[in-house]
């Protein structure tokens, strides 16, 4: 039979993503992404709160939305109680979304506040996600300056008041105050206020991203955004880093004029997260969140050290700046100007190696040519060391740098 010749490329969208390759697996140096460690998660555990939670409330699953559209009230009650550990954000069940990823967070947000030529002001580094979901909306995007301790209160009331000057108004400002991705920093206390107190003064709504919170070396850091100021912040934090990224859950605090709209916004994008993931995850964490974490944070800080040994040791003083993560799971670098991480990411590919190019965590890309991403949390200890030294035979094979390795010069130099 003659193929009919449909095409539906010509069909297509024109403002689409250009199209996906074939899957062709993870590769043997995967340094990308917010992958967790593999032995950490909690299989057994799981199953066991599974083979619970569907003997006790498993007939319910004939219901959409069987507690509401806000998500599983198990679920929800625990984030109620995570958050208030913490210099505390007191909140109810009412004040809690669950979503399907913070992902879908940032989604939610965005369509309750953003519309086409709306501005927006990012930390100069920051979530690839969120800039890529902000760019396809069309919004102008403007980046703060950062330094070691976060987001700098000084730069951003200047560039605030140079937008009042031209009438302008940001939607709101994006902040990861609490392990900064990619700088893994914690923003002080002093500056949360300064933050706080500049947004109210001009009108400026405050969209916190806490993903990485709980993942801190030194424990509890300084109250979220939202217990501050719960009026002028919404919250979003996830599962995803603290116990699988697959389950693909995160959640929404608001206060309840903000939380009506944004729940509305939900219904209308999808028929609600996944209720078995939500009340496995509610099961499992309501007895053991204090432990697991702690065990996962001991794993992600003996990952980190040994990232750092590695680059180290194979980049030597080309590393000309690297910032030490607080928490988390990300490693922050960046290379001498005239090195293009760009043009590394297919030869890299070639020999098995996967690592995020720092244009793609920036709001002033060209300026961050040089930077890059590595994420230690998935591969072990002994691939985390030879990955980085294949990146650095890459990088010198391009680059010429570095020129060191082990200390010792390289063949060519």
């Amino acid at each position: 039979m003659a193929a009919s010749g449909f095409a539906y490329t010509n069909r297509f969208n024109k403002d689409l993503p250009a199209p996906a390759p074939p899957w062709t697996g993870f590769p043997k140096y995967n340094f990308i992404g917010g992958h967790n460690d593999p032995a950490r998660i909690p299989a057994a555990a799981l199953a066991d709160a599974a083979t619970t939670v569907l003997r006790r409330r498993g007939a319910d699953l004939a219901l959409y939305n069987f507690d509401g559209p806000q998500g599983y009230r198990g679920l929800r009650d625990f984030v109620v109680d995570k958050v208030s550990r913490r210099p505390a954000i007191k909140c109810s069940a009412d004040d809690v979304l669950i979503t399907s990823g913070s992902g879908q967070g940032i989604d939610l947000v965005n369509q309750l506040l953003l519309e086409r030529g709306d501005t927006v002001i990012l930390e100069e580094f920051t979530y690839g996600g969120a800039l890529t979901k902000l760019k396809r909306l069309g919004v102008n995007i403007i980046g703060a300056p950062l330094d070691e301790d976060g987001l700098r209160i000084d730069a951003l009331a200047r560039i605030i008041e140079d937008l009042g000057r031209r009438n302008i108004v940001p939607k709101y400002v994006y902040t990861i105050p609490t392990i900064q991705n990619p700088t893994g920093s914690i923003l002080p206390r002093e500056r949360r206020e300064e933050l706080l107190g500049l947004c109210r003064k001009h009108g400026v709504p405050v969209f916190e991203d806490e993903c990485y919170a709980d993942l801190t070396w030194a424990g509890t850091g300084p109250p979220s955004l939202y217990a501050m100021d719960p009026q002028q912040v919404i919250h979003i934090g996830s599962f995803s880093k603290t116990l699988a990224p697959s389950l693909r859950l995160g959640y929404v605090v608001a206060v309840p004029e903000v939380m009506g709209q944004i729940v509305a916004c939900k219904r209308e994008a999808d028929s609600g997260t996944g209720a078995l993931d939500q009340m496995v995850v509610a099961e499992y964490f309501s007895q053991n969140f204090g432990g697991h974490v702690d065990g996962l944070t001991q794993t992600l800080h003996e990952k980190l050290d040994t990232m750092v040994e590695a680059v180290e040791r194979e980049f030597g003083t080309a590393v000309e700046k690297m910032w030490k993560p607080k928490g988390g799971i990300f490693l922050w670098l960046k290379l001498p100007d005239r090195v293009d991480v760009t043009t590394l990411v297919g030869p890299a590919a070639k020999a098995g190696i996967a690592f995020n190019p720092g244009p793609e965590w920036s709001c002033n890309p060209a300026e961050s040519k040089s930077h890059l991403r590595l994420c230690f949390a998935l591969p072990s200890k002994d691939v985390i060391h030879d990955g980085v030294a294949a990146f650095a035979r890459v990088c010198f094979e391009e680059t010429g740098i570095p020129e060191r390795s082990a200390n010792i010069r390289r063949a060519g130099s």
